[in-house]
């Protein structure tokens, strides 16, 4: 059975320059910055859970390269340039470029191109391996027993047949034009004879294909296919010409947005069963499929660029909704899943994975989500499609989430398999009260109640639409009274913040953290709290100049160099900002967009997964953290959320509404077009605090102010 928590280490990356990292679909690669996959290192070509490639070195005369650079234009693809250090006959005159591109397999050309005045005569040697390790070894560098049951030169195409699991596992790599392959003791090598004119170049062209069962996975690329005309250059190609546009007079904001729009691209997956509904994988490396509460967050966060990711995101998880009850997976009627793997069984297939429920979250955040996409213009009849899967986790929660009946969803493991912790800090030793103690399980935490908040307004604007009022009205207690006692209970005078959680024993878990501010995000502050919490928030001890941290310096806990316990997570950032504009917070608001901002630049426009939560003021640079994922799907939608709270921008489609009251700078100008919107696309100019929007159907009234922290009738009865 598969083991679903961890509490090794994971296999440190380095910085974002020392590994390349390619992903398609669930396809991926890492490298070295000279395209290598080293031996000992976490590289390697991996699909279908598997490494297919765990050594792919290229030498000339048996040197290694020296790196001059690399390129990505596109998530699948690298050009690598390098070239060979002087010795003998091959000297610094020789350049080498290797064009990479992957998916269900890699091609590779090789071009070495002789610069020097005279001839040069080297031979080329790329040496292949496999071990077929499955991902998580290679993600814990957990030492294996070699899988390899035989190595095989079928004259100028190598063969590599192993067995992991009693499942047949191959590797096949081939060449044109032929390669020698030899078999010697460091491992295959294809070679090539060569000799170069003056000027002249060789190009050799290698093709990577791996399988189960004795059946060789078809690739996505081959050697004699131009590139372009593959079928991840289409798709992508696609996704470019029908995304939002961005332009504005804040270079960082335009770069971060307009990467985080190519990572989302480069991140989507779907099921070969159901291939029209999009969902986005979590991140390269180590997460590339299927995670409830990551879906469900990067498509909310991604719905002014693409509103059908959320739609596939909730089609598919109603599809993978729980059933029955089961203790080894946490599997519940009406649970939302943590994630998906497929270790066990190789597939490309949801339906074939190992499915986890264990996470908190996922299940009320699947009604929220689809609330939201609603208030973009979803249609009532794919909303009532989904009402029933909606309906169903609100029964979840009712039944298995509140589990002692106190009005508060909290959680506990079923399986010492499963995870100790399963809000989306699922960190072993995530939940700590301020004096380091940890808590004790079931644990409510705050920001969960939160999200089952915001889930019964959404749904009670269902019924409202519908005309069934009682139980509109009866939703709408249901929050009021959840609201009342989540400010009473959680609410910490002493600190003047929110609880992180409670514990088995209903006490407060008292540091000081970040889940407050998702809280503001789902309205389920009380406004008369709101001032202390922003407060609390931007205090020294939280904002460290780049970002809020996920746990205070005063906590016991505190380490900067943690996963949960001091580091700065920018999709946590994000959703504190959306909470601070909720409530008027603006300044707090800027203070914290200018930091993720000023992280991204030094990250090429990327921000990573997370960052370490060191004071600015003691390095002056963000400090990364060794094994974030670059690229990560709530860190690349983090951008796409910071330009809707920049906006203000606040649609309710079924009423014909949009606000918009942009927190721009006196001076400063954004402007997005083809934003989607109620079946239609719309173009939003803004400076400083007025804005335009061009194209919006003369149906929708603009109100070009921001929509109250208490915006409608449903929410104002239910106290939020």
């Amino acid at each position: 059975m598969t083991a679903w928590t961890f509490e090794g280490e994971i296999a440190s990356l380095g910085g974002p320059h020392d590994t390349v990292t390619l992903v398609e679909e669930t396809t991926f690669c890492l490298s070295d910055r000279t395209g290598d996959v080293r031996p000992g290192a976490p590289h390697g070509l991996l699909f279908l859970e598997t490494r297919f490639v765990s050594v792919l070195a290229l030498r000339i005369d048996g040197r290694r390269l020296e790196p001059l650079g690399f390129s990505s234009p596109d998530p699948f693809c690298c050009t690598f340039l390098a070239r060979v250090p002087g010795a003998g006959g091959v000297d610094e005159h020789v350049l080498v470029t290797r064009e990479r591109r992957i998916g269900r397999g890699m091609v590779e050309s090789v071009e070495v191109r002789n610069f020097s005045s005279g001839t040069a005569a080297f031979d080329v040697e790329l040496m292949v391996m496999t071990d077929f390790a499955d991902l998580f070894e290679v993600k814990e560098q957990r030492p294996t027993a070699s899988r390899v049951t035989a190595v095989v030169a079928d004259g100028p195409v190598l063969r590599i047949e192993g067995t992991r699991a009693g499942v047949p596992h191959r590797m096949v790599a081939r060449s044109t034009p032929d390669a020698i392959v030899t078999l010697g003791e460091a491992g295959p090598t294809l070679r090539w004879p060569v000799e170069l004119d003056q000027g002249s170049a060789f190009t050799a062209c290698i093709e990577i294909e791996g399988g189960v069962d004795d059946q060789l996975v078809e690739p996505r690329h081959r050697c004699d296919q131009a590139a372009a005309s593959s079928g991840p250059a289409r798709r992508l190609g696609s996704w470019r010409a029908s995304v939002p546009v961005i332009a504005g007079t804040d270079d960082r904001l335009v770069s971060a947005f307009g990467q985080g729009v190519e990572d989302i691209g480069g991140l989507q997956l779907s099921d070969p069963d159901h291939p029209d509904d999009t969902v986005v994988a979590a991140g390269a490396p180590w997460f590339m499929t299927l995670f409830g509460r990551d879906a469900l967050i990067t498509s909310y966060m991604a719905l002014p660029v693409d509103p059908s990711i959320a739609l596939g995101s909730l089609r598919t998880l109603a599809r993978l909704q729980g059933t029955v009850e089961d203790e080894r997976t946490e599997e519940q009627p009406g649970r939302i899943l943590h994630e998906i793997r497929f270790t066990r069984r190789p597939s490309w297939r949801f339906d074939d994975g190992d499915r986890y429920y264990g996470t908190v979250d996922a299940t009320p955040l699947f009604v929220v989500v689809l609330g939201e996409l609603r208030r973009w213009g979803l249609s009532a009849a794919e909303v009532d499609d989904l009402l029933p899967a909606a309906d169903a986790a609100l029964a979840w929660i009712d039944r298995y989430g509140d589990r002692d009946g106190d009005g508060f969803v909290e959680y506990e493991r079923s399986t010492p398999l499963g995870l100790a912790n399963q809000g989306w800090k699922d960190s072993w030793d995530a939940i700590r009260f301020a004096d380091g103690r940890m808590a004790e399980p079931p644990i409510a935490l705050a920001e969960v109640q939160g999200y089952v908040y915001a889930a019964l307004v959404a749904r009670a604007h269902f019924a409202e639409e519908a005309g069934d009022q009682r139980l509109c009205e009866r939703l709408r207690s249901r929050a009021a009274e959840l609201k009342r006692a989540f400010n009473e209970q959680f609410f910490l005078e002493r600190t003047g913040s929110f609880a992180m959680a409670l514990d088995g024993h209903k006490q407060p878990v008292d540091a000081v953290a970040s889940n407050m501010g998702h809280c503001l995000w789902s309205g389920i502050v009380d406004e008369e709290l709101a001032p202390s919490v922003a407060d609390a928030l931007l205090a020294p001890e939280m904002f460290t100049g780049w970002g809020v941290r996920t746990l205070s310096t005063t906590a016991a806990a505190y380490n900067p160099i943690s996963y949960h316990n001091g580091s700065v997570w920018p999709h946590d950032n994000a959703l504190i900002v959306a909470g601070l504009v909720r409530y008027g917070f603006v300044d707090h608001a800027r203070r914290i967009i200018d930091g993720l901002l000023d992280v991204s630049t030094h990250f090429g426009g990327r921000l990573p997964e997370l960052i370490a939560g060191i004071d600015r003021a003691a390095l002056g640079v963000p400090a990364i953290y060794p094994t974030s994922c670059m690229p990560q799907a709530w860190a690349a939608a983090t951008p796409l959320l910071l330009v809707r709270s920049l906006l203000r921008l606040d649609p309710w489609a079924p009423h014909d509404q949009l606000w918009t009251a942009p927190i721009l700078g006196a001076e400063e100008q954004l402007a997005l077009e083809r934003v989607p919107f109620a079946g239609a696309t719309v173009d939003i100019r803004a400076r400083g605090s007025s804005v335009d929007v061009d194209r919006l159907d003369e149906r929708f009234t603009l109100h070009p102010f921001p929509r109250a922290a208490v915006p409608d009738r449903a929410a104002r009865n239910a106290g939020g």
